[in-house]
C-alpha cells in the first residue's frame, strides 16, 4: 500500500513539473511552438558556435511532424527522453539524429558529419588522457566496422542498437548527449520544492 502512495507522490510531482513546463513554454513561445533559434538557446547552444550543427540535428530529431517548430507536445516528449529514457529509446532517438535524409539508414557521410559535429563541439571537453587522439576518419571507420554487420556502407537502426549494446566505445561514440541549459535543472529543483 506504501508503494501505491508513493506511485501516486511521484505522479502528483510530475504532474506540477509539467505544469510549470507548460507555463514556461508559453511564456519563453507565446506562439505555441519552439523555433530552432529558441530551441538552441533553450540548450545553450551558441547558434554560430561549434555545436550548431549538431543542435540543428536534434532539433530535427525532436520535430516529429516535420513542420520545422517543436510543440509542447513534442517538447514533453524530448524533455522525458533526456530525463527518462531507457538506453535503447536514447539509441532510437540517437539513430535519428545520423540518418540526417530519414531514409532509415546511416550513411558513412551522415555519420561523418555528426562526429565531426560532436568533436568540434566537444573538443575541449574530453580530460581523459589515457584514451588515445583519434581522428574524426578514425572513429566513423571504426564505428563502420564495428556496427555495419552485412558490409553495405549502410547503417540500419538495427545494426545501430546492437552495435552499440555490445560495445562501450561504440556506445559513448553514438549516443547523443544531450544536455539542457542550466534553466531545467533549475525548473526541477523549484517543482520539487513545491
Amino acid at each position: 500500500m506504501g508503494q501505491a502512495q508513493q506511485t501516486e507522490n511521484a505522479e502528483e510531482i510530475d504532474i506540477k513539473a509539467l505544469q510549470d513546463m507548460y507555463k514556461k513554454f508559453v511564456t519563453e513561445c507565446p506562439s505555441g511552438r519552439l523555433f530552432l533559434h529558441e530551441f538552441k538557446r533553450f540548450f545553450g547552444v551558441d547558434p554560430t558556435g561549434e555545436a550548431s550543427d549538431y543542435a540543428e540535428n536534434m532539433f530535427r530529431a525532436f520535430d516529429k511532424n516535420g513542420d520545422n517548430t517543436i510543440d509542447f507536445l513534442e517538447f514533453v516528449a524530448a524533455l522525458n527522453l533526456v530525463f527518462r529514457g531507457d538506453t535503447e529509446h536514447k539509441l532510437r532517438w540517437s539513430f535519428k539524429v545520423y540518418d540526417k535524409d530519414s531514409n532509415g539508414f546511416v550513411d558513412r557521410d551522415e555519420l561523418r558529419s555528426i562526429i565531426d559535429s560532436i568533436h568540434r563541439a566537444t573538443k575541449g571537453n574530453k580530460k581523459d588522457s589515457n584514451e588515445p587522439h583519434m581522428t574524426v576518419d578514425d572513429a566513423v571507420n571504426r564505428i563502420m566496422q564495428a556496427v555495419d554487420t552485412d558490409g553495405d556502407g549502410c547503417i540500419n537502426m538495427e545494426e545501430f542498437i546492437r552495435g552499440a549494446k555490445q560495445d562501450p566505445w561504440v556506445l559513448n561514440m553514438l549516443k547523443v548527449d544531450i544536455k539542457p541549459s542550466r534553466w531545467i535543472l533549475d525548473q526541477r529543483r523549484k517543482s520539487a520544492h513545491f
